[in-house]
């Protein structure tokens, strides 16, 4: 039997071996179960989700540079809060508004005579902590007082100033230093955040007319 391909020339026979091969490789690469069909498909795969992971991965690099500054914020943000807490302090402290008060006395060689605890005012964010406070000394000395309480840490406001007659002072039931020129009796308030008994006298308080120092 005469085969068709021997009877070609040459050329035409490269010609058909090479259409044949091109159809071969059409086939392969087109047919949707060829083994070459799926190793595209499974490379057109990987490059999309590379692409994916790569975008992700920028946009978590975005948030890890953002993370060195937003941690530096809650830091200065942790530090703001420590300070706001000793200016104005969660619990009442009572003890230590009483040692800031005496340890500015002393520094400024003024006389704390009375603490007497007030009532307790509630704010809408915040709780005042009144003391009526009795005091005296000589004058530039009683100035250096004030001022160094409106230095202190925590704050300490003073209202209801009011000075008595250096003559009726002396004749008071304290022995006076020598030098005294000036008697004093104010409010000294101070704040604090956190709800308490407001009908109850604030812990470690001077009952009335208990005496902070002696001469």
């Amino acid at each position: 039997m005469a085969n068709p391909f021997r009877d070609m020339s040459v050329v035409m026979q490269v010609l058909v071996a090479v259409a044949i091969a091109v159809i071969l490789v059409l086939a392969g690469v087109y047919l949707p179960f060829s083994p070459v069909a799926r190793e595209r498909d499974a490379v057109d795969k990987a490059v999309l989700d590379r692409t994916q992971l790569t975008q992700e991965v920028t946009q978590l690099q975005v948030y890890q540079q953002r993370y060195g500054e937003l941690k530096q914020q809650m830091d200065a943000l942790s530090k703001q809060l420590d300070t706001l807490k000793t200016i104005v302090p969660d619990e009442k402290d009572t003890d230590e508004f009483i040692r800031l008060l005496q340890g500015a006395a002393s520094a400024s060689n003024v006389q704390l005579r009375r603490l007497t605890s007030q009532a307790i005012v509630a704010k809408e964010y915040h709780f005042e902590m009144p003391f009526e406070v009795q005091a005296d000394g000589p004058y530039f000395n009683m100035l250096d007082f004030f001022e160094r309480l409106s230095r202190l840490s925590r704050i300490i406001n003073v209202g209801d100033l009011t000075f008595a007659d250096p003559d009726a002072a002396k004749s008071s039931k304290y022995p006076l230093r020598p030098g005294t020129t000036v008697a004093a009796v104010f409010t000294a308030t101070t704040f604090f955040t956190k709800p308490a008994d407001q009908g109850a006298a604030p812990k470690g308080a001077k009952p009335a007319g208990a005496v902070a120092g002696k001469p």
